[in-house]
């Protein structure tokens, strides 16, 4: 179901989904999640309300005890003037001190990724990312997800046909 503003998506509990990396569960296994603010200009905010964003192909990274947003598509607005964003910059995410130590401690010890999973807009109208510490999963587990994927589409169909 779409919204008044364009392609991002309303949830039950007040959220609003701009971009959605559906392709992260598949690669990674995700062991924790955390939710994250962004430093956005104000064109990027009215991109985002128009709900044209992508998160795909990025990742976040932790430069001299900050986290960073790399390699995330916010579309340069398109009633914006000179003084519009670059689509592709470095954004900071902003999260207290103890979780970028946790999400650090994560990357550094133990060989972890950190992977956008969900960008959207809270309750309050405030952006907000869901990052997820992860696991790059293996190709044989991979292939395993998408039996299992494949087995609960087969075993639905059969429920529906036979009653």
């Amino acid at each position: 179901m779409s919204s008044k503003s364009g392609g991002a998506k309303k949830k039950a509990d007040g959220q609003k989904i701009v971009a959605d990396n559906r392709r992260a569960r598949f690669d990674y296994e995700v062991l924790e999640t955390f939710e994250a603010g962004i430093e956005l200009t104000g064109t990027e905010v009215k991109s985002l309300r128009e709900g044209k964003a992508n998160i795909a192909e990025s990742y976040a990274t932790i430069e001299h005890g900050e986290l960073f947003l790399i390699n995330s598509y916010i579309p340069e607005y398109t009633q914006g003037n000179r003084f519009n964003h670059a689509p592709r910059r470095k954004r900071k995410l902003l999260m207290h001190r103890r979780e970028i130590d946790t999400l650090a401690a994560g990357v550094e010890r133990k060989g972890l990724t950190i992977v956008p999973l969900r960008l959207y807009f809270n309750d309050r109208g405030r952006a907000k990312l869901a990052l997820a510490l992860a696991k790059g999963k293996k190709l044989h587990d991979k292939r395993e997800t998408e039996k299992r994927r494949d087995w609960g589409r087969e075993k639905a169909r059969l429920m529906r046909e036979r009653g």
